[in-house]
């Protein structure tokens, strides 16, 4: 195994009280964390500046070393890290960073057992999703998990996330539904195609996507605006969801 890129397209649907949808491209760095230290090539840097780059600060704890970080998330939960674990995340494009959802997967022979879902809102905050997976069908890995943060102004804090989980021939997807009180509130998902980890495909990510985490909040905005015109009710966030936290 080693790194790759999965280049595609996020899809959000609401489905209550106002149907909304959208769909725009996005792509996704796929780190193979037993090879964390060779995460570099000319246009792209581990731990420094770069076209695109990753650092560890951007994750979970609060020490420069990631596996560290890492290490004491999954004791957290009583886990022990593996030498088959793989980090789906967007990197820093020109050092700007913005990650809606971050994705820890754990194998076990070969199979997704865990996944930790980091979660970053817009006001700060950042929560992590523990959820077991089973298999259901086809490869898909499903798990559920109480919804814990605020990140919509649209939307309370709570329900259900469940998760739905493929990576096989070259494919990855990862689809989010949130329900409330059984009914289906949202989905949100993103399925690519994987593309090598090498300059090449570094300068054409870039060039395609331009300054993808730019798009996200202005995609984000202008969603948002859509949804207040359609006058769905706005909530705020309270204080625990302005910290970064587990």
């Amino acid at each position: 195994m080693s790194h790759s890129f999965f280049e595609g397209t996020v899809y959000h649907k609401r489905y209550t009280p106002r149907v909304h949808e959208f769909t725009y491209p996005f792509y996704l760095l796929d780190i193979d964390l037993s090879m964390l230290h060779s995460l570099k090539n000319r246009l792209f840097s581990y731990e420094s500046m770069n076209l695109l780059s990753f650092r560890s600060k951007d994750h979970f704890g609060q020490n420069d070393d990631f596996m560290k970080n890492v290490d004491e998330l999954l004791e957290k939960f009583g886990l022990s890290s593996s030498e088959n674990m793989h980090f789906f995340t967007l990197p820093r494009i020109v050092n700007f960073v913005f990650n809606p959802i971050s994705i820890l997967v754990l194998l076990e022979n070969e199979r997704p057992a865990y996944l930790f879902a980091e979660v970053h809102n817009y006001n700060g905050g950042r929560v992590v999703y523990p959820v077991k997976l089973q298999m259901k069908s086809n490869s898909v890995y499903e798990g559920e998990v109480m919804k814990e943060m605020y990140v919509s102004p649209f939307l309370e804090t709570k329900g259900e996330y469940r998760f739905s989980f493929r990576h096989e021939g070259g494919k990855m997807s990862l689809k989010v539904d949130l329900y409330e009180e059984g009914a289906k509130k949202l989905t949100a998902a993103f399925s690519g195609a994987e593309k090598p980890f090498k300059s090449s495909t570094v300068a054409m990510l870039f060039v395609r996507h331009s300054f993808l985490t730019v798009w996200i909040v202005t995609r984000t905005l202008w969603q948002t605006f859509k949804l207040w015109r359609k006058g769905l009710k706005w909530y705020s966030p309270l204080p625990s969801d302005q910290i970064r936290r587990y």
